[in-house]
């Protein structure tokens, strides 16, 4: 690959406007330089990921004793519907397409994305449905159906709040429709010359396979929503049993986009972690091709596994064991992937910074998860388990412990790429720490509290349940603070951190290739691959040092 001298925001000669220094106002208007569109998506989808994880803090403060005496009845169930769907929706979703749309065309050697209107389009249809879905809170009728809205509750209560949280998710699929096309247009039409689909980074294989299954599922549940929304205005009745529905249908609707929305939440972090370890490890990734993959294979096993989530919905026998089945194959991809992280790592020059500490930490916490993903799997244990916390507990373990963590290890990765400076490692391990201990305090004891009978949902539960609920609510409390050193230092370092270099990690990918932030066309000239195997993360110092033994074993040989 070649690389680029170029300094952060700096103009060559003759000031041509592709390198004019970017301006503040850039990152609030409707820009279409995908950089600035990823930027957009992570600030705003961390503002809603605070006010999220802000609910979420109170849900657990009102569960520190077994009485509604915090937010009560009335409260409850809204402030429960709307940190789910915010998580889901407004934080790690985007989250993901944030990091697509950095580093896809940087990875591949484009200048920016195949549609750069409709990428800046997309962006834009999320503030709206954030903030209509926020407003739905403070109304009188504010939707109280959970993140699933499952009818026949979802027709009978917060029907205005239920139509502002259709409208809200609506606009929400279509921007990640919008940006699936996006993405899959520009792997397969904007690579380099000669770049190949296998010599692409993993995480865009982990794109390629989520965008596949964000334009297969993610219409089924527009229809679903659009469907419901006919119930609740005209008075349908496709999901209203009063009226001959079936609620059934709904969730079999619901289900088919929902249970791939996990892999659409996790297929990115896969890709992320895919490309962290290797760098900091200073190996090459184990397994690349088969890590490549098992990301198509888990978004077609993804498909076919929805029904795992209504074993107590009436599902005949014989097709309980088909989903039994179906869901435990999944976990063989997915095992791939776990083996070649470790191998990559086993052995390896690890740097323990910041981004390898939430990458390791990714995968032992996705680990667990994915363990209870098997046992719920299992249609008798599931039905014993089914809406209680233990299914809590294993929903967080994968999606926080898993999107999450991973989130974090790729900001910290590439924070120098997409801002030209570094974070202070100090505070970034202060951070992972505050964070695997709140985690852990808060999430891994409702596993227990499941086998023992506590169902979700609930705001006033059993008196012996008192000493593990508080221990939730401690760790969700340091869970809250491990954001604020995080804050900190990235604000600090955006202003006043150090300069980062082009390539601060010594990594081989493409978008290490050119100046931290990149120019506005991303490459002042086209790169070119490396002429050997695409060997990205290999220590530079192993191949000095291959490169001596084998010159010492020529003289060795000469004399």
């Amino acid at each position: 690959m070649t690389t680029t001298s170029l300094e952060p925001n700096t103009a060559p000669p003759g000031g041509e406007p592709e390198h004019r220094e970017r301006r503040w106002i850039d990152f609030f208007g409707f820009s279409t330089d995908h950089k600035v569109i990823a930027i957009q998506y992570f600030v705003t989808s961390f503002i809603f990921y605070l006010i999220a994880g802000a609910m979420a803090t109170s849900i657990r403060v009102e569960l520190a004793t077994p009485d509604p005496d915090f937010l009560g009845y009335e409260s409850y169930n809204g402030v429960l519907t709307l940190h789910g769907t915010m998580m889901i929706f407004l934080w790690i979703v985007p989250a993901g397409a944030a990091f697509a749309n950095y580093l896809i065309p940087l990875m591949i050697g484009a200048k920016d994305m195949a549609f750069p209107v409709l990428n800046g389009f997309a962006f834009w249809l999320i503030p709206p449905g954030g903030l209509l879905l926020l407003a739905s809170l403070f109304i009188n009728d504010p939707p109280v159906a959970g993140w699933t809205s499952y009818p026949p509750l979802s027709l009978v209560s917060g029907q205005v709040g239920e139509m502002m949280w259709i409208l809200s998710v609506l606009l929400l699929g279509t921007s990640s429709i919008l940006g699936g096309i996006n993405f899959v247009t520009t792997i397969f039409t904007m690579r380099i010359k000669d770049m190949s689909l296998y010599d692409m980074p993993l995480f865009c294989w982990a794109m390629l396979a989520t965008s596949l299954l964000i334009l297969v599922s993610t219409p089924v549940l527009a229809g679903a929503l659009i469907l419901l929304s006919f119930d609740l205005l005209a008075g349908t009745a496709f999901f209203n049993p009063t009226g001959g529905g079936d609620p059934v249908v709904y969730q079999h609707m619901f289900w088919f986009y929902s249970h791939p929305a996990v892999y659409i939440m996790i297929l990115p972090i896969f890709g992320l972690i895919s490309d962290v370890l290797p760098v900091h490890a200073r190996k090459p990734i184990f397994g690349y091709k088969a890590i490549a993959y098992s990301s198509i294979a888990i978004a077609f096993l993804g498909n076919i596994v929805w029904a795992h989530h209504m074993f107590t919905s009436g599902t005949p026998g014989w097709l309980r064991v088909f989903f039994m089945a179906a869901t435990m194959v999944i976990a063989v991809p997915t095992g791939i992937k776990v083996f070649s992280w470790v191998a990559t790592v086993w052995g390896g020059k690890i740097r323990l910074n910041s981004a390898m500490l939430f990458g390791l930490g990714f995968v032992s916490m996705f680990l667990v998860g994915g363990l209870s993903g098997v046992m719920v799997a299992s249609v008798p244990f599931d039905i014993h388990v089914h809406d209680t916390y233990f299914i809590v507990a294993h929903f967080h373990y994968v999606l926080f412990g898993g999107s999450v963590f991973g989130i974090y290890a790729g900001i910290y990765h590439w924070f120098p790429k997409m801002v030209g400076r570094m974070l202070n490692e100090f505070w970034g391990k202060v951070h992972f720490v505050l964070t695997f201990v709140g985690f852990n305090l808060a999430f891994f004891p409702m596993h227990i509290l499941g086998l023992q009978g506590m169902p979700r949902r609930v705001v006033q539960y059993d008196p012996e349940l008192t000493s593990l609920n508080q221990l939730c609510t401690v760790g969700s409390i340091i869970l809250a603070v491990s954001t604020f050193p995080f804050l900190f230092n990235a604000i600090w370092a955006w202003f006043w951190g150090p300069k980062a270099s082009a390539n601060p990690w010594n990594a081989l990918t493409l978008e290490w290739q050119t100046s931290s932030p990149p120019i506005i066309e991303n490459f002042e000239e086209e790169p070119v691959l490396w002429s050997g195997p695409y060997e990205y993360g290999i220590d530079r110092e192993q191949e000095d040092e291959q490169s001596v033994s084998e010159l010492l074993a020529e003289v060795k040989a000469e004399l």
